[in-house]
């Protein structure tokens, strides 16, 4: 079934659930509308860059069309004129049969063409989407008026769905279908004993201060080395920390790193930290990636009460959590976690629960499934 997936931006390496979908929904029969378009194309796939440069008479026609879209449909990017025209003959030209937009602010630029096309449009929210973008009252305005043109949603975490729900957005077509990790790539290797890892971009959701100073309080008098993956503007700021607290020689940063070396840093580390924190915006994770490829590999994640994440962990059983921003809890919790001698059985029940609920290639069937459910019944 050739379907068009929507992203904001194409090639993005660290979207690896999107790439996923791209390269593999259907068997690949596959085309990618972006907002942005770098060049990049490793999976060699037909691309429709939406904001490319407009046509002289598009940029006469824009101030008028982007104000009135955004009057009546809550964003000003709904193609027109010459773009609008170029797309519909790029869909018809792939022979598109279904659409489905990756995030909730992505199905509002498409939903209304993919309707008066007769296509079948899907959305997934997987997390800014459904958290920050509620903050905006237009927005909010926007999702009530698209969801009755979508033939359905997903959603990465009940959580996400259940935020939309307060809001007064919602779908009878809905459905809770998390990212998903390789299981396959992700596996356990010889874990080093005391070793912590933290993935992810430096931002305040992540709270890397409060990691960096439960670690410090948590290792002060065990053994044990953290090593933070990412990159980000709380960088520089944790890397002065380190040094502020003594942590130095315990504590690296890596930066931004490769996928495949992510996946090595996790093979071997024991402990997963995510304090994963509502920014001061309303934005929240839907349920975090890195949770789910830690704890294929076996890590034993230590995280947070936050969104998505207690869908993935059951207490003391393959990981623990804490209420956010308590960084004593969140010490206290590592700390009993390094002084147990034996974690070898959080360890397997982490992998066992990453190999049962987040297999990607499980979950990727059930994402055709109900997409193709939904397509034969509207035959």
């Amino acid at each position: 079934m050739k379907t068009c997936i929507v992203t904001s931006d194409y090639f993005v390496p660290g979207e690896t659930f999107i790439n996923r979908h791209i390269e593999h929904l259907f068997g690949g029969q596959t085309c990618v509308l972006c907002g942005r378009f770098d060049g990049q194309n490793p999976l060699d796939k037909p691309v429709f860059e939406r904001r490319a440069r407009l046509s002289e008479a598009d940029k006469l026609r824009a101030p008028f069309a982007m104000g009135w879209n955004a009057a009546t449909e809550g964003t000003g990017r709904l193609p027109f004129g010459d773009n609008r025209r170029a797309l519909v003959d790029w869909l018809h030209a792939q022979q598109v049969e279904v659409i489905l937009a990756e995030f909730g602010t992505q199905a509002l630029v498409v939903a209304k063409l993919a309707t008066e096309l007769g296509l079948p449009v899907f959305s997934y929210f997987r997390g800014t989407d459904a958290s920050r973008a509620l903050g905006s009252r237009q927005r909010v305005r926007a999702y009530r008026r698209m969801m009755p043109r979508l033939d359905g949603i997903f959603a990465v975490s009940q959580f996400l769905l259940d935020n939309l729900a307060r809001h007064g957005v919602s779908h009878p077509n809905a459905h809770v279908i998390p990212s998903g990790v390789d299981i396959r790539r992700f596996a356990p290797e010889a874990k080093i004993p005391g070793s912590c890892l933290a993935v992810g971009r430096m931002v305040e959701k992540k709270a890397p201060q409060i990691t960096l100073r439960a670690f410090a309080r948590a290792a002060a008098d065990r053994p044990g080395h953290l090593t933070f993956v990412g990159d980000g503007p709380l960088l520089d700021s944790c890397r002065r920390l380190a040094a502020e607290l003594g942590m130095a020689g315990r504590v690296t940063f890596t930066g931004a790193l490769p996928h495949d070396a992510v996946r090595a840093h996790l093979a071997t580390t024991e402990i997963f930290l995510q304090h994963s924190v509502t920014d001061r915006n309303g934005n929240t994770e839907g349920l975090p990636t890195a949770i789910q490829e830690a704890m294929a590999a076996g890590c034993i994640p230590v995280s947070t009460r936050h969104a998505g994440i207690p869908e993935a962990i059951t207490e003391g059983e393959n990981g623990f959590m804490v209420a956010e921003r308590d960084e004593d809890a969140f010490a206290d919790r590592l700390a009993r976690l390094l002084d147990t001698p034996d974690r070898s059985a959080l360890a397997r029940a982490a992998r066992a629960t990453a190999e049962t609920r987040f297999d990607n290639a499980v979950l990727l069937d059930r994402v055709e499934a109900q997409i193709r459910a939904r397509v034969t019944a509207r035959r």
